[in-house]
């Protein structure tokens, strides 16, 4: 069976973004910039909206990212459902742990829900209007420019709501996470133009 390509867009989409909350509790070093392990999948949800909005068009994209903030919401409620459930007798001793990793504070899923609101219809918003100048040329620059400003706008906000008054230098962590996106915004180039190579002069 052939799978629709804006189905398998979206899945990507919403696994990348679901796994981007889970796992940005972990904190990781490259080099000597501190980010956390969330990153790169967090990256993967920019690249999934411009090839959706290259090849479906703007408002496709803006669902993709209403479904997105959607099933935030939900997953924000599972498992708070899930940390709430009494553990089995066998489990007491890592119920804590289990807290420490999945349950996040609400500043911090505040944090989240607004920097990704803002930073992903910024993205969309920013690559159409790179496409109405250029066309179907320059598809790397609306790919690069939107993603890059967009993951400035999510760092920012993200970590000056979330860490104000907790972490020292805000400006080195922004600054930190910031590097790693735009090395990840480049990287994934050669993927946007594969999977728009066929189709790059479809709707606008």
């Amino acid at each position: 069976m052939k799978l629709n390509k804006l189905i398998v867009l979206n899945g990507f989409f919403v696994m990348s973004l679901l796994v981007s909350n889970v796992t940005a509790s972990k904190i990781i070093s490259i080099g000597n910039l501190i980010v956390p392990a969330a990153v790169v999948a967090y990256a993967i949800t920019f690249l999934c909206t411009d090839v959706i909005g290259e090849l479906y068009g703007k408002e496709e994209a803006n669902k993709t990212v209403r479904l997105g903030f959607i099933l935030q919401l939900f997953s924000i409620g599972l498992l708070y459902v899930a940390i709430k459930l009494p553990p089995a007798p066998f489990m007491v001793e890592y119920n804590e742990v289990f807290q420490q990793v999945l349950g996040q504070s609400l500043r911090v899923v505040i944090a989240s829900l607004i920097a990704y609101t803002i930073s992903q219809f910024n993205d969309v918003i920013y690559f159409h209007k790179l496409k109405d100048i250029h066309g179907s040329k320059h598809k790397w620059l609306r790919n690069n420019l939107s993603t890059i400003t967009s993951q400035l706008i999510d760092t920012s906000i993200f970590i000056t709501i979330a860490f104000y008054g907790v972490v020292p230098n805000l400006w080195a962590l922004i600054l930190g996470q910031f590097t790693i996106k735009v090395v990840l915004a480049l990287l994934d180039t050669p993927f946007f133009y594969l999977l728009t190579k066929k189709s790059s002069n479809k709707v606008a």
